[in-house]
């Protein structure tokens, strides 16, 4: 009773199946494409296309996605008659029609070796028949006439048909439930993997320093085995939180498509707790390019420059003893605010910063780079842009003695040299890295925050100026 009741069961199913219709759709059905990319090199894309899907079962073969998509993303929603396609299966087929693939498949089978030779000054074909037993790093290992031979070059392979389920390009297969006969309007969506995006800036500053102009530009990069043509176009500035999963290599060309000054073409809103940059025309973004879109353009911002000075905590634990003065570098800021007074006020996402000045015969010449965290609107802008080589610090402890086993007392000599025509203010900031308390200094301070101290010195031209301090700090949890 059991086996009968299993044949009558294979029979149904198998007539099922047999009744299914199939439909393949390719990229010519697609009526828009748009991709959302985001800052952890993925995008959300989605493919909408106009289909005539018959009704029942059927089995739908969705080419032309992404060949590094999440399978576990993809999503299938008629938008012309929500509801009337049920999804009962979901199959990503990324088993390609390559000569390698073909070969794994026909381990075990028997196909023909077709090898050349010269003859009469005429080339000549001799096919062999042989099974191919194993494939190895070695090579393949064949059977041919009941001996095994190994290292037997050929000029091509003669396969007798395209095993099942390969596939030209990488495709989704649903298995779907259809109530409507009427064309439809379906948008598959995804989330793929290869697609990156980033923000890159150039800061121009004016000679005299007072002022900058700053321009934005998005690098773009397609490796996710999906050609983009005309697409929608937007950008997530932030840390959208995503499932760890293994990383995948990178594979094709590296192509430039880049201009020199940029007009803006993004719009920017607000996006939960993120920002959206949206492209205001759509772009073509082929697989294994590489392009550059303008994101803003803004002049006249007021800038400021100033000149860092950073010690390190280990100077007050342990007494100095070589004779040579430490050294630290003197850090050149430049500092604006991100604010719609100064041209700017779009949340400017993280990226690198290029920044340039003018010589004295209107060059610009590059001098510095450095990397700008993400900004929101009415934010000051911080970049560090190396160190200065005019402006010199030198520091000598003049005093250095014990409190105990968690605690000191040292005395500092700053000096600073400035060999530029113009006198400049240099900020030191002294961190301690404990409870400290400030015994004696020639020159006002400030607590930058409960564990270091900042003082302010003017330099003059071509001179120089010597900050002097006593600190006690104390390191351990001893009252």
């Amino acid at each position: 009773m059991k086996l009968a009741w299993c044949s009558m069961l294979i029979a149904t199913l198998s007539a099922a199946a047999a009744a299914q219709s199939l439909v393949t759709s390719t990229p010519a059905d697609r009526k828009s494409l748009s991709l959302t990319v985001y800052n952890s090199g993925s995008a959300l894309v989605r493919d909408t296309r106009k289909l005539q899907i018959p009704a029942g079962r059927v089995k739908l073969q969705f080419q032309g996605v992404a060949e590094k998509l999440d399978p576990t993303s993809a999503q299938l929603l008629s938008r012309s008659s929500p509801g009337a396609l049920a999804v009962l299966e979901e199959n990503y087929e990324n088993r390609l029609l390559t000569p390698q693939n073909l070969l794994e498949a026909y381990v075990g089978k028997t196909l023909t070796l077709v090898r050349t030779r010269m003859e009469n000054n005429s080339v000549v074909e001799q096919p062999v028949e042989a099974k191919l037993l194993a494939l190895s790093p070695g090579g393949p290992v064949w059977e041919m006439n009941g001996r095994v031979v190994t290292g037997l070059s050929a000029d091509h392979y003669v396969f007798p048909s395209v095993p099942p389920d390969f596939y030209s390009q990488p495709t989704l297969v649903w298995l779907l439930d259809n109530h409507n006969t009427a064309r439809q309007t379906v948008t598959v969506s995804y989330l793929a993997n290869g697609i990156t995006w980033s923000a890159d800036y150039v800061l121009t500053i004016a000679r005299d320093g007072r002022t900058a102009s700053l321009d934005g530009r998005v690098t773009l990069s397609n490796h996710s085995g999906l050609a983009c043509p005309n697409a929608k176009l937007q950008l997530v500035a932030g840390q959208v939180a995503r499932a760890e999963r293994p990383p995948r290599p990178l594979n094709g060309r590296v192509q430039m498509a880049m201009a020199g000054s940029m007009a803006p073409q993004f719009a920017q809103q607000n996006l939960s707790a993120y920002h959206l940059y949206t492209l205001t025309h759509r772009t073509t973004l082929r697989d294994g390019e590489t392009k550059l879109a303008g994101l803003f353009s803004a002049t006249g911002i007021p800038s400021t420059q100033r000149y860092e000075v950073h010690g390190q905590s280990s100077y007050y634990r342990f007494p100095l003893l070589s004779a040579a003065p430490q050294r630290d570098p003197v850090e050149v800021h430049v500092q604006f605010t991100n604010s719609r007074a100064n041209s700017l006020g779009m949340p400017l996402p993280g990226g690198m910063v290029r920044a340039y000045q003018p010589d004295s015969t209107g060059r610009l010449q590059l001098i510095g780079e450095t990397t700008l965290g993400a900004t929101p609107l009415d934010e000051v802008v911080d970049l560090n842009l190396g160190s200065a080589f005019d402006i010199i610090e030198k520091r000598k402890q003049t005093e250095y003695r014990r409190l105990g086993s968690d605690a000191s007392e040292a005395a500092f000599e700053v000096t600073l040299r400035n060999q530029r025509a113009q006198p400049v203010r240099v900020q030191v900031t002294e961190p301690f890295d404990g409870d400290w308390q400030m015994i004696h200094s020639n020159l006002p301070y400030q607590k930058a925050n409960a564990f270091a101290a900042r003082f302010t010195v003017t330099v003059p031209a071509h001179g120089q100026a010597v900050l002097n301090y006593t600190v006690q700090v104390r390191w351990g949890n001893t009252p």
